[in-house]
């Protein structure tokens, strides 16, 4: 698969091209502004975008061809996601200033430190706050919340809130309307 070789010198070159037109074609927009915009970038370099989900500039993606956003998902300000394996962010998913999206790591058992890798699943109506850390091949479940700054390794479970580091349960979810 494509994902598994992400230092290839073509998905190298291909990097830096799409490095280039994001920094000289997007970023120059001040938060949230020319959305429509961002969103045709991405998609001219692979990414499957829905036309409401939000990207801002001074987000990063390292692959945008492993990027999926459903509708009205958001990555904000400053949000790093290092997509050497593919990324989904569900329906009205938001992953918040600053936050960090791995889906790569090293094995630790190897003598030379083989890259590993992993998909990240943001599901619907999750929200993954403020400089948080989300790990290679978690699941982050439907209307889950992983709280600011939480270094998030394992799956969560939907409706629930997660915090700290590493991230453990702190409280079921419940919204004011009940449906949850």
């Amino acid at each position: 698969m494509e994902f598994k070789t992400p230092y290839s010198k073509r998905n190298k070159l291909r990097r830096l091209v799409w490095s280039v037109v994001w920094t000289c074609l997007a970023r120059p927009f001040p938060r949230s502004m020319a959305m429509g915009w961002k969103r045709f970038l991405l998609r001219a370099f692979g990414a499957r975008i829905a036309p409401t989900a939000n990207v801002y500039s001074s987000a990063t993606v390292f692959q945008p061809w492993l990027l999926t956003m459903d509708d009205y998902a958001c990555l904000a300000e400053g949000v790093d996601c290092y997509n050497a394996a593919p990324v989904r962010i569900g329906r009205n998913a938001t992953v918040s200033q600053r936050a960090f999206l791995c889906t790569a790591g090293h094995d630790i058992s190897d003598p030379h430190h083989a890259q590993t890798d992993a998909p990240i699943d943001i599901r619907e109506r999750a929200w993954v706050c403020a400089e948080a850390f989300v790990g290679q091949g978690v699941t982050v479940g439907e209307g889950a919340v992983c709280a600011a700054r939480s270094v998030v390794i394992k799956d969560v479970e939907p409706w629930t809130v997660v915090g700290g580091n590493p991230a453990k349960f702190i409280k079921k979810r419940v919204l004011k309307d009940g449906n949850c």
